[in-house]
């Protein structure tokens, strides 16, 4: 049976009864204290977050899951919808479960969801993302100090810092983990 040390983010387990997803970890190790890991997990039932902590060596039981690819088709009143593609099934996701990756979805972006018993759990969108810029003020000329950035909005209706040479209508690389900028597409 894994311990706390073995707990990583995405990883489903059991506490108090109820199956919950790790959202966070971090193992701390107070100066003269027993190692413990501090937790930030999520009811699947009842979707509510609460931080816990774990002693390093207390036995944690885990819960199988299952990863499907899926392709993000729109967004409706009730949420947002993904298709599988391989049996084309769709599947309707709510606005906590999609998160903050709703920054990042556009038409036809494949996803990983995670699923216990057919119940969707989580939603990892892939590291980066390509989008394009919708609007972005000119730069002004002679302001050429090192790393000079102006902000971009994006098509998902996010803004990022870009460099003064991103124009109107360009595809840029964004980073879903920290929301930055990392180059041309």
């Amino acid at each position: 049976m894994p311990t706390a040390n073995d707990v990583r983010k995405g990883m489903a387990i059991k506490y108090g009864g109820e199956v919950c997803v790790v959202l966070d970890t971090q193992h701390r190790t107070p100066g003269n204290l027993r190692a413990f890991v501090q937790a930030t997990i999520r009811s699947i039932k009842t979707g509510k977050s609460s931080n816990v902590r774990f002693a390093s060596t207390e036995p944690i039981e885990t819960v199988p899951l299952s990863r499907r690819k899926l392709e993000y088709s729109y967004k409706d009143g009730t949420g947002y919808v993904f298709m599988d593609p391989d049996s084309y099934e769709s599947i309707t996701l709510m606005d906590d479960l999609v998160g903050d990756c709703k920054n990042y979805l556009t038409e036809g972006s494949i996803c990983e969801v995670l699923f216990n018993d057919e119940s969707p759990v989580q939603i990892e969108s892939p590291s980066s993302v390509n989008l394009k810029v919708l609007e972005s003020p000119e730069g002004v000329r002679g302001d050429t100090a090192s790393n000079v950035q102006k902000p971009a909005l994006l098509e998902t209706g996010i803004t990022v810092s870009v460099p003064l040479f991103i124009k109107e209508g360009e595809m840029i690389k964004v980073d879903t983990r920290t929301g930055q900028y990392m180059g041309r597409a």
